[in-house]
């Protein structure tokens, strides 16, 4: 439902932040990762992603879209909620978890406070394909769009095609072409070769 909130904060503990935007405080869940990101600043830009309950609607807030992306594959697996996903991302850096799920590292995994032997195997099992086919790049938050093609290729990973393979269509559709294509057509040649 949010993308994202931007605005001054007025309070930073370890597990939430209140984000004052447009003169509404947003109380915001973040973990440890997030919280060291903002170290000093005053102001800031969270991710965001709404759990909605029957008995309430809570904010998670990301330093980037890598961590909500993440989080998100985290809280897909059975018997992981928001809070256990939060845990996580505050006990080892996202690049760490996403390297341990590849990896098939159930003790590293195990070591997370909440997680048992059980569900690392079946974030492993859930998850490792999903991360694998994404690639290692994937919590690295794509530059911002300078080129047609830099667009096209964020517009492509959007679409749910993974960074590496996306990036080889886009080389491919430019092979040859002597003109500037517009970003449109360029994710179109893109699609035909994928």
């Amino acid at each position: 439902m949010y993308a994202y909130i931007s605005g001054q904060l007025t309070f930073k503990c370890p597990t939430y932040v209140v984000l004052d935007a447009g003169g509404v405080g947003y109380h915001i869940n973040i973990s440890l990762n997030t919280y060291s990101v903002l170290a000093d600043r005053t102001s800031c830009k969270l991710f965001t992603w709404l759990h909605v309950k029957e008995d309430a609607h809570t904010l998670y807030g990301f330093s980037d879209e890598g961590e909500r992306k993440l989080f998100l594959h985290l809280v897909s697996v059975s018997g992981i909620g928001p809070n256990t996903g939060r845990m996580i991302l505050s006990s080892i850096t996202p690049v760490e978890i996403q390297d341990a799920i590849i990896r098939g590292d159930i003790p590293l995994i195990q070591k997370i406070k909440g997680i048992g032997p059980k569900s690392a195997q079946r974030m492993i099992l859930e998850l490792q394909d999903k991360l694998k086919k994404e690639g290692p790049g994937s919590l690295i938050t794509i530059p911002h769009h300078h080129t047609a093609k830099d667009e096209a290729l964020s517009a492509l990973v959007m679409l749910g095609f993974a960074k590496n393979v996306a990036e080889k269509a886009l080389d491919q559709a430019l092979r040859g072409v002597k003109e500037n294509l517009t970003v449109e057509k360029l994710i179109k040649t893109a699609l035909n070769i994928l």
